[in-house]
């Protein structure tokens, strides 16, 4: 009996984590598909590194990056984006996908890692493609 009750509990913990994880990467397609950096922001980590179209990462605080991505958005008028990998260990999950905006094809690499309970963004890179 013991035996069952730790496989369930397991198993429940497990999908638990999945699930939290699928949520943030919903949400995180979401946001750049309506090029909402609010939104974007209730994924973010207190401090997140940003690197946009060919600038050097530099690390800032959430609502410094909400700016920079808001600007990035407003230049930019989203047109679409999808998902083109993604994947998820104990403790970190990443995202590569494909924004397409009016001025062109952006290339999107979101970093995330485990705090307490959530998947939050440590790091995005943003670069400009030749589609």
């Amino acid at each position: 009996m013991k035996k069952r009750l730790f496989v369930l509990c397991t198993a429940v913990l497990v999908s638990a984590v999945a699930l939290m994880a699928q949520n943030v990467l919903g949400g995180l397609s979401s946001a750049f598909r309506k090029g909402d950096s609010q939104a974007l922001g209730r994924y973010m980590h207190d401090d997140v590194s940003l690197a946009l179209a060919g600038e050097e990462g530099e690390v800032s605080d959430r609502p410094r990056v909400e700016t920079a991505m808001r600007t990035f958005f407003a230049a930019n008028k989203v047109t679409g984006f999808e998902i083109n990998h993604k994947g998820k260990r104990e403790e970190s999950a990443f995202v590569v996908g494909t924004l397409h905006a009016s001025t062109g094809v952006y290339r999107v690499n979101c970093y995330l890692k485990k705090t307490g309970n959530n998947y939050l963004i440590h790091r995005i890179r943003i670069e400009k493609t030749n589609e």
